[in-house]
């Protein structure tokens, strides 16, 4: 386990009040900007001059000082030098991929990802003539025989999405550094719990929709790099973000902002309650797959990769064989045992569950969902906190026992 603590850095950042002195950070809402002296102004549009270069705010898709606020905390939080906010977080992953490459490059990324992921690396990105080669996210032998002399970045999620499988950081660094290239992680999965850019990579992404706001109320996501590539990516000739234009509303902003102080006892709890929902299916031979398990084939490089304290995360699979079977045990859980939700999306206070083969990940060929491990009853579960533990733990065993699983 690592001894960074993300929640102290959080705790430690500069502290925004708002403009009359209030405990919140106030809601900048202007689209533009007065400029006082005139002959600034071209050097705001050469790039030359900005917030923090010794010019002032011009235009809230450039810089809003909401946003800068939330980026500024997301920064402490994950340990990078700069972040910046964005409208979703595929977005953040279009844009990251787009400022680092361009037509003829390749990417060596995981095929266990996110289906929207998927679609833009294998269907998007080659019609730009960006190349994108798949393999398995836990094979390093696999990322080195996949480079080439066009090979510009890894890819990959620090915890697949929905298979679960780690990916480990360190090595991939290290490997990525060692060619020239760079490493872009997805850390939707585990905020807090791992931090990526301690680990060796350039750049960390998020959904923020997901466990980052945690009340399945906002699409958001964020770029975490070096200010040289937030400064890249806003860039007003030559930016993705600043050009492409995924602007984050300062009202998201704000209501983000007030829940990142919750961020580590949310994150514990669900861990928590991960763990011992996952623990109790074992001792029953269900078909559960949950990284803390010390039964689970990844747990030593897991151990090694999470911060002290905050668990092993909230997302758990149940694989049902077939989408009949998974989708009969949703409605059991939802509809007669009120243990959770039918929904795609994670990171809410309560469960969402979904059968990722024909939702999130119904993106990526039948055969490439094989190839990459994933059942068509694989049943993905994002553990919420309502609720008593015991009476959950009650509920999906009687669910289990209803359908026959175990």
């Amino acid at each position: 386990m690592q001894n960074y603590n993300p929640e102290q850095y959080l705790i430690e950042v500069r502290r925004e009040f708002g403009e009359h002195g209030g405990v919140a950070p106030s809601i900048e809402r202007s689209s533009t900007f007065t400029v006082m002296d005139p002959s600034i102004m071209p050097e705001i549009f050469d790039g030359l001059r900005g917030p923090e270069k010794g010019g002032c705010f011009l235009y809230s898709r450039h810089f809003n000082p909401t946003v800068d606020v939330l980026n500024r905390y997301l920064a402490a939080m994950e340990g990078s030098e700069a972040a910046m906010s964005t409208a979703s977080g595929i977005s953040a992953i279009a844009c990251t991929i787009l400022q680092l490459c361009k037509c003829g490059d390749h990417i060596v990324s995981s095929d266990t990802v996110y289906g929207g992921t998927h679609a833009l690396l294998k269907e998007l990105l080659p019609e730009m003539g960006i190349e994108i080669t798949f393999v398995d996210p836990t094979d390093l032998d696999a990322f080195e025989r996949s480079i080439t002399e066009k090979t510009k970045l890894f890819f990959t999620e620090t915890m697949a999405n929905p298979t679960l499988k780690i990916a480990n950081i360190p090595k991939l660094a290290e490997l990525a550094h060692s060619n020239g290239l760079k490493l872009v992680v997805d850390n939707t999965f585990t905020p807090m719990i791992v931090s990526p850019i301690r680990l060796g990579a350039d750049v960390v992404v998020y959904s923020m929709t997901k466990f980052i706001n945690g009340a399945s109320d906002v699409i958001a996501g964020a770029v975490c790099a070096s200010k040289d590539f937030v400064y890249q990516l806003m860039d007003l000739h030559k930016g993705c973000i600043m050009l492409l234009g995924p602007t984050m509303d300062p009202r998201v902003a704000f209501d983000i902002i007030q829940r990142l102080p919750h961020l580590s006892i949310r994150m514990r709890e669900h861990s928590r309650r991960a763990l011992a929902i996952a623990e109790h299916l074992e001792k029953l031979d269900a078909p559960v797959n949950y990284p803390g398990l010390r039964s689970h084939k990844q747990y030593e490089l897991t151990s090694s990769l999470i911060n002290e304290g905050f668990g092993y995360g909230g997302m758990l699979t149940l694989d049902c064989k077939t989408r009949d079977k998974a989708e009969q045990l949703m409605m059991v859980l939802q509809n007669e045992h009120r243990f959770g939700l039918i929904a795609v999306s994670l990171g809410y206070f309560d469960t969402l569950m979904s059968c990722s083969g024909s939702s999130t990940s119904s993106e990526i060929p039948p055969e490439d969902q094989e190839k990459m491990g994933l059942s068509p009853g694989l049943l993905r579960l994002s553990i919420g906190f309502t609720g008593s533990l015991d009476k959950r733990i009650e509920q999906i065993d009687q669910a289990l026992k209803e359908i026959g699983l175990i």
